[in-house]
C-alpha cells in the first residue's frame, strides 16, 4: 500500500489523482477536513467520475507530528511520498515551520525505517538548494549550500528536512528527494501556493521586478516522483525545471493568458528595501501578517538558473513548457472564477 502525507495540498492531490491510475491501494493523510472539497474539485478538472476516484482513497486524519496517529496511517505501508508541508516565508513564524517541515519529516523518516518501508519520496524545493555568486553559472543538485548566506525560513526548514532524510538512507532507507522550482498547477488560488500568484495577477499587478527563477508544471512533478520510485534509483535527489523566467516574463505571459493588463512599473531593488522595512514595522505595530520580508525582497530581484538535466539524463524525462502550462492552469483558473 502506498502512502501520500499531504495529501489535500496541490502536489499532494495531483499526484493521488496519477497514483490512482494504477489501480493501487492508497492512504492519504490530511489534517483538516474542510481541506478534502479541495482533492475532489481537482479530480473533477480531469474526470466525469471524480467522486468516485476520491472514494478509492482511505483517508487518515493525521497531524505529521501525532505519533499515535501516523502509526496507524503506517500500517501496511510498502511506499510513502511525503508532500506534508507548510509554505511561509514570514520570519515570526519560523518555530513552526521548524516543528513542520523538520520535526514532521524526521518523524516520517523515522516511521519508515520503523515499518520497513521500501522506498520514500520526499518532496523539498529548489529553495534548499545552494546558491552562486555569479548569476550565469547554472544551480545543478551538486551546487553546495551556504548557511552563512541570508536564506528564507522557509528555505532554512526545508533544507533541514533534508538533512533528516539522509540521515535515514545513512540508516537503511532507500529514498529520493525531489526540488521542484514554482509549482504551476490549478485548484489553489490561495494562500502559499503558486495558484495564489495567478489569482494576484488577474485582479491586477502592476509591478514586477527582475529576478529569474525555474518552474515547473505539477504533472511534470507528480510524473517524475512517480518514475523515481518506480525506478531502482536510490538516494539521489533530483532539481525539476521545466525553464527559469523572469517575473516579468512569467507575470506578463499569464497576464496574456488571463487577458488581463501586464505589470508595466518596475519595482527597483531600493523601493523593495523600502517596501519590506514599511512591512516589517506595520507588523510590529500593528501585528498584520508579513508580506515581504528581507529576503523575498531580496529573492525577487536575484538571478537564479537552474540546470535540470541529471532527471531527463537519468529518466529520459521531457518538460512541458512552462507557456503550455500557463495557459492550462490559466484556462482552469476562469474556468473557476467565472462559476462563482
Amino acid at each position: 500500500m502506498v502512502l501520500v502525507t499531504g495529501g489535500t495540498g496541490l502536489v499532494g492531490s495531483h499526484l493521488l489523482f496519477q497514483l490512482l491510475k494504477s489501480d493501487q491501494p492508497i492512504r492519504a493523510t490530511y489534517r483538516n477536513e474542510k481541506t478534502l472539497e479541495r482533492v475532489k474539485h481537482v479530480f473533477s478538472y480531469f474526470s466525469d467520475n471524480g467522486e468516485a476516484l476520491f472514494n478509492k482513497i482511505e483517508w487518515i486524519e493525521a497531524d505529521i507530528n501525532n505519533i499515535p496517529q501516523l502509526q496507524d496511517a503506517f500500517k501496511n505501508i510498502t511506499y510513502v511520498y511525503h508532500c506534508a508541508a507548510i509554505v511561509s516565508f514570514e520570519p515570526h513564524q519560523y518555530k513552526l515551520l521548524r516543528t513542520i517541515n523538520i520535526k514532521g519529516t524526521a518523524n516520517i523518516v523515522n516511521l519508515c525505517i520503523t515499518h520497513k518501508v521500501k522506498k520514500l519520496c520526499y518532496v523539498s524545493s529548489i529553495a534548499a538548494v545552494g546558491q552562486h555568486n555569479n548569476p550565469e553559472k547554472l544551480i545543478d543538485e551538486k551546487t553546495e549550500w551556504n548557511p552563512e548566506d541570508d536564506n528564507s525560513i522557509y528555505a532554512i526548514t526545508k533544507y533541514g528536512a533534508e538533512l533528516e532524510v539522509w540521515r535515514g538512507t545513512q540508516e537503511g532507507l532507500n529514498a529520493v528527494i525531489i526540488n521542484p522550482g514554482i509549482v504551476l498547477g490549478a485548484g489553489y488560488w490561495n494562500g502559499g501556493s503558486s495558484g495564489n500568484l495567478f489569482k494576484r495577477i488577474y485582479k491586477g499587478m502592476p509591478f514586477y521586478t527582475k529576478g529569474v527563477t525555474g518552474y515547473v508544471d505539477v504533472w511534470d512533478v507528480v510524473n517524475a516522483m512517480k518514475k523515481l520510485m518506480e525506478s531502482p534509483i536510490k538516494n539521489e535527489s533530483f532539481i525539476l525545471v521545466s525553464e527559469s523566467l523572469s517575473f516579468k516574463s512569467f507575470f506578463t505571459k499569464t497576464a496574456n493568458a488571463l487577458k488581463v493588463k501586464p505589470p508595466s512599473k518596475e519595482a527597483k531593488p531600493w523601493l523593495l528595501a523600502i517596501v519590506w522595512r514599511l512591512d516589517w514595522l506595520t507588523h510590529a505595530l500593528l501585528g498584520r501578517p508579513r508580506t515581504l520580508s528581507k529576503q523575498t525582497s531580496k529573492s525577487a530581484v536575484s538571478i537564479t538558473n537552474y540546470n535540470a538535466s541529471k532527471i531527463k539524463d537519468t529518466l529520459g524525462f521531457e518538460f512541458k513548457s512552462i507557456d503550455k502550462s500557463i495557459e492550462e492552469v490559466s484556462e482552469l483558473f476562469i474556468k473557476d472564477t467565472n462559476s462563482h
